[in-house]
C-alpha cells in the first residue's frame, strides 16, 4: 500500500520530546473515558454487563448517554464491570475521599 505507514513507524520517526507529549496525552485519555468508553476498554458488551445487572440491553445503552444519574446506580455499574467507585474532591492544595456514599455500600440510607 503505497503511502501508507504503521503508527510504529510513524512514533518512531518522531522526535523523542514529541513521543512523551504523545504517550502522556494517551495516558491522559485512558484516564478519561464515559461509561460506554470504559465498557468497551474493558471488552464487556452491553447484553453482558446487562445480564450482570438484570437488566434489559437497552437499559445500558440508555444510561450511558445520560448525563446525570444517582451515585449508587453508578457504583451498581462500575461494580458490575469489575470496579469499585471512588468519589474524590480534589482542591489545589489536597484531595479528599468523600465517605458519605459509603453507606451505599452497603445498603443502608445515607444520612
Amino acid at each position: 500500500m503505497a503511502g501508507r505507514n504503521s503508527f510504529a513507524a510513524l512514533r518512531a520517526r518522531m522526535v523523542p520530546e514529541a513521543q512523551r507529549r504523545a504517550a502522556e496525552k494517551a495516558e491522559r485519555l485512558t484516564e478519561e473515558m464515559d461509561l460506554g468508553e470504559l465498557r468497551r476498554a474493558l471488552l464487556v458488551s452491553q447484553e453482558e454487563l446487562a445480564q450482570t445487572l438484570h437488566v434489559g440491553q437497552a437499559a445500558v445503552a440508555k444510561l450511558e448517554k445520560r448525563t446525570d444519574m444517582y451515585v449508587s446506580t453508578l457504583r451498581r455499574v462500575i461494580e458490575a464491570m469489575g470496579g469499585e467507585l471512588e468519589i474524590v474532591a480534589r482542591f489545589p492544595n489536597r484531595s479528599i475521599h468523600i465517605t458519605s456514599f459509603e453507606a451505599l455500600r452497603e445498603g443502608e440510607p445515607a444520612a
